[in-house]
């Protein structure tokens, strides 16, 4: 994709406005990842609206915004009550697809709540073929152009291309833990029949105690100052949507650790159709063991970083 002149140097234009509902909190008592996603997604509409497409979600679309990937930072918890809002703007503009940037704020403070790099491309609605985008959208992308700021930028994750080798039969070969497993049903699916894209990262959060309970004992056991509650945040995420699956549609989420630091664990999952072997998408997430009494990340000891290491498979990658 091409970039576009710097026509902008603000934020971007409003796409969405609301809070954060209590049934969108979890276990570890601030909104979930799937709710973040689900925002953005409906940011989009916003945006869509904004590059002249204001019907790009309708039934009667005659095009629309297919998720390739999105990059997401996740910068500030988000509680119950919480007052929120979404601005959009342009990266850059290519002959079918776009590198659009999202950005949650806290409405009351200012702060980002999140951010968001979100690939789309231009396609029609019910077949997802990629076609060029009007002279009319051109145009007012110019018009959309911002920085990417220093928060949204790429951290602990590679953006760079990638050729995935995810499917089942290298999940199986690598050992890696089945998480979640289930099918897409019609209310999980958009309005052309897609599964909806928090579909993903919701079943990954749905699933991850399985992985990860044994990690966080590891590092809480070894810490210093020995948390007496402890559970689990993500700070960073890449999700890479391969194919889309559809109602009535099987999946299931097959996971292991890449890698651990002194802060951090980053994991590896992939969404797999279990009939044909092939990967619906693959994601790569940098987490935290978190205080659940002091909000905050319990540090990585040497040694139960050591540990974690010998549970690391090698060669995975989205």
């Amino acid at each position: 994709m091409r970039g576009l002149p710097r026509l902008m140097s603000s934020t971007g234009v409003e796409i969405w406005r609301g809070g954060v509902n209590t049934w969108e909190c979890d276990e570890m008592g601030h909104m979930n990842v799937r709710f973040y996603v689900t925002k953005a997604t409906e940011g989009l509409v916003g945006l869509a609206a904004a590059l002249g497409l204001p019907n790009a979600f309708a039934a009667h679309a005659e095009s629309t915004l297919l998720i390739r990937e999105q990059h997401i930072r996740f910068l500030r918890e988000a509680h119950a009550g919480a007052a929120l809002h979404m601005t959009g703007g342009v990266l850059a503009f290519g002959e079918d697809e776009a590198r659009l940037v999202q950005l949650l704020w806290h409405s009351e403070s200012g702060a980002l709540a999140a951010t968001f790099q979100t690939v789309v491309a231009h396609v029609t609605p019910r077949d997802g073929r990629p076609f060029p985008w009007s002279a009319r959208s051109r145009a007012l992308a110019e018009t959309l152009v911002v920085d990417l700021p220093e928060q949204a930028a790429a951290r602990s994750v590679s953006l760079d291309p990638v050729i995935s080798t995810a499917g089942l039969a290298r999940a199986d070969a690598l050992g890696l833990v089945r998480i979640a497993q289930g099918a897409v049903s019609p209310q999980d699916c958009d309005i052309f029949g897609r599964m909806r894209a928090e579909q993903f990262i919701g079943r990954v959060s749905d699933g991850i105690p399985r992985l990860v309970r044994g990690f966080r004992d590891t590092v809480s056991e070894a810490a210093a100052e020995k948390p007496k509650r402890v559970g689990g945040a993500v700070l960073e995420y890449r999700l890479i949507h391969l194919d889309w699956p559809r109602a009535g549609q099987r999946l299931e989420i097959r996971s292991g650790l890449k890698t651990a630091d002194t802060r951090t664990k980053t994991m590896v999952h992939w969404m797999i159709d279990p009939d044909t072997g092939k990967a619906w998408g693959t994601s790569e997430a940098v987490a935290i063991t978190f205080d659940l009494d002091a909000r905050k990340i319990v540090p990585i000891s040497d040694a139960a970083r050591e540990r974690l290491m010998t549970q690391a498979t090698p060669g995975l990658a989205l």
